[in-house]
């Protein structure tokens, strides 16, 4: 259940081409959580807001259009091989949608992959946890492994407050 905010200043791309570029980022933010693109039920809780934006680079306006993305999942989706996956495949979709408009497209897109802390997923007006949102994404079976994912997560990290405070955790029964 991704949502992305996308930055795009206006007429970078012609609207034909923005519509694919924000098409492929949608089905990449998807399949980097390990859902369907091509699921509708899935693509309907994957979001992007479009913002137009002036860029400013060392107190002048750009001469070029730059890009930023920042991109939320819900805590659990994302480590650092997903974070850098993700950066490197929405980098190479705006390269694809540019075709060489202007040079070096690599260097005027920012990345930003952000998990948003279990139980503040809200929509609906309630609270989605990831394993609700991986149950109705992925499948049943995703739930569970979404619930161990967070658990696993949330014992490395009381053992490296453990670790970094120097006491020794105490096992569990």
């Amino acid at each position: 259940m991704p949502m992305c905010d996308a930055y795009i200043p206006r007429g970078a791309l012609p609207a034909e081409d923005e519509r694919k570029l924000l098409s492929r980022v949608t089905d990449l933010l998807l399949e980097h959580e390990g859902a369907d693109p091509s699921n509708e039920a899935v693509r309907s809780i994957a979001w992007l807001f479009v913002h137009r934006h002036e860029m400013f680079v060392a107190g002048a306006p750009a001469e070029s259009p730059h890009y930023k993305f920042v991109c939320q999942v819900p805590e659990g989706q994302y480590d650092d091989e997903r974070r850098a996956a993700v950066t490197a495949d929405v980098t190479q979709a705006v390269v694809e949608a540019e075709a060489g408009r202007w040079p070096n497209p690599e260097l005027r897109v920012w990345v930003f992959s952000w998990e948003v802390p279990d139980g503040t997923w809200g929509g609906l007006g309630r609270i989605f946890r990831l394993p609700d949102i991986a149950g109705f994404a992925v499948s049943p079976d995703a739930r569970v492994a979404a619930e161990e994912r967070l658990a696993a997560r949330r014992r490395s990290e009381a053992a490296a407050i453990f670790q970094a405070a120097g006491v020794e955790p105490v096992a569990s029964v």
